[in-house]
């Protein structure tokens, strides 16, 4: 063995040792799969639905966990409402039936493709619905696209934000006249 490829595997070995260590793998193999606590959706069809949350509202910022609310929120009725919960299942078996591969291997263009085949559909619209609400209700995307949040419980926009514009250059006096 050479002195460089020893001092490679050396790191290595080194590296593993400290993760194993601090109890990190056990952590990562002790974390449960989301899918897990689902009721009424089976992991394939929350992966599914994931992706197709993340085609129709795609933000790069945004982490699954977003998007994985969303197929939360969507089986907490389809728990609740047999007809969502049958809705879900046939949109996404024939998501999984229009090709050869099932839908969430596809790439992102071709997941595009799919979806504007089916965009009519009541499938489409009950998952965008709910992605719609589910996402931009949600306060950890209004931090992530820098909004505020609702001002009524502080006296409306007028007193809190409203004049907040410090990427804007001030307006001429003429602009904002005294009344």
């Amino acid at each position: 063995m050479k002195r460089r490829e020893f001092l490679h595997k050396g790191a290595i070995v080194v590296a593993g040792a400290a993760v194993v260590s601090s109890g990190a793998a056990t952590v990562i193999a002790a974390t449960p799969q989301w899918t897990a606590k689902l009721k009424a959706i089976q992991p394939h069809e929350a992966e599914t639905l994931l992706a197709m949350a993340r085609r129709i509202f795609p933000h790069s910022q945004l982490s699954d966990a977003v998007y994985e609310k969303v197929v939360e929120d969507l089986d907490a009725e389809a728990s609740g409402t047999p007809e969502v919960a049958k809705l879900l299942k046939s949109g996404v078996a024939k998501l999984d039936g229009g090709s050869r591969t099932r839908f969430f291997y596809l790439s992102k263009q071709k997941q595009v493709a799919e979806l504007e085949k089916i965009q009519d559909g009541e499938f489409f619209s009950k998952v965008r619905g709910t992605a719609l609400e589910s996402i931009y209700s949600n306060p950890v995307v209004w931090k992530q696209f820098g909004y505020q949040g609702p001002s009524y419980e502080f006296g409306g926009y007028l007193r809190h934000g409203f004049n907040d514009l410090n990427w804007l250059p001030d307006p001429p006096a003429v602009a904002s006249p005294k009344a």
